[in-house]
């Protein structure tokens, strides 16, 4: 595997590190080869676990003997780029991923008809935007036993750098894909019932005992401060709410994800 030292973030090849945009990333070359940051040791790690293709790495050169060296012998003949932190410090956001970078290659999404064919519990974004919240929610989705993961099209892309760093590598480890919208009609096809997250007159609590017996169940997840859209919430089959104290109406999307995840999910439970 070639190392490159570099003393310029002008280097050939570094752009895919320091200039290139989250969309120029996606749509690099063609669609279907589109590439994505994986920021940090641990993460890369999930990453190649996963069966992620590496395309090239930018590592402070301490890392080459330090926290990187246990996975360099794992990433075929890529090209390494390697400097002095100093340099390498100047890119935003660098000093939070530990030294270590990855360009991998972007998987394509599968069918939603393919990753929901055994899937009993799944989690549905619906427009959440926010990095942070999308990354905090595959954690928990993957952490607490969801089967999959799907994402409306005006959803924050996963693969986003921080997305992919917030959920530490989960991302990389619950099958996720984009399903359309209205997403109720297209899930009952597939014999899916479907929970929206949501405050109104007919939300029924969390804990309600139908919600735990149904062999299929999704659970809809909306964006902070609008929440769901109308007709998502009139045409779920349940709408739930987290039950509260203090005078507090509702939690952070991301939040509220893990309570329900858990609430929801019997497998980790039964394991106990």
């Amino acid at each position: 595997m070639p190392i490159i030292k570099i003393d310029s973030l002008s280097h050939p090849g570094v752009e895919l590190f320091s200039t290139l945009t989250e969309a120029q990333l996606r749509n690099r070359l063609e669609p279907e080869k589109g590439i994505f940051i994986a920021e940090s040791p641990k993460v890369i790690r999930v990453a190649l676990d996963a069966g992620l293709e590496p395309l090239a790495l930018l590592c402070e050169r301490k890392h080459l003997t330090g926290d990187a060296a246990d996975f360099l012998s794992r990433l075929p003949d890529i090209p390494i780029y390697t400097g002095d932190r100093e340099l390498l410090a100047s890119l935003t956001g660098y000093v939070l991923t530990r030294g270590v970078l990855c360009a991998m290659r972007r998987p394509q999404p599968p069918r939603v008809e393919t990753i929901c064919h055994e899937a009993r519990r799944i989690v549905i974004i619906h427009g959440v935007t926010d990095t942070t919240n999308i990354g905090a929610i595959f954690r928990s989705a993957a952490a607490l036993g969801m089967d999959a993961v799907l994402l409306t099209p005006d959803s924050c892309d996963p693969l986003n750098r921080r997305a992919v760093r917030v959920s530490m590598g989960s991302v990389f480890l619950i099958p996720w894909t984009w399903i359309d919208t209205p997403v109720t009609p297209h899930l009952h096809t597939l014999g899916f019932r479907t929970a929206a997250l949501a405050l109104t007159a007919c939300s029924v609590s969390l804990d309600h005992p139908a919600l735990k017996e149904e062999p299929r169940l999704a659970l809809i997840l909306g964006t902070e401060g609008d929440g769901l859209p109308h007709h998502s919430i009139t045409e779920a089959d349940y709408v739930v709410r987290i039950p509260m104290m203090h005078g507090v109406d509702s939690l952070n999307v991301a939040a509220a994800s893990a309570v329900a995840c858990w609430e929801l999910n019997c497998k980790i439970k039964k394991r106990k």
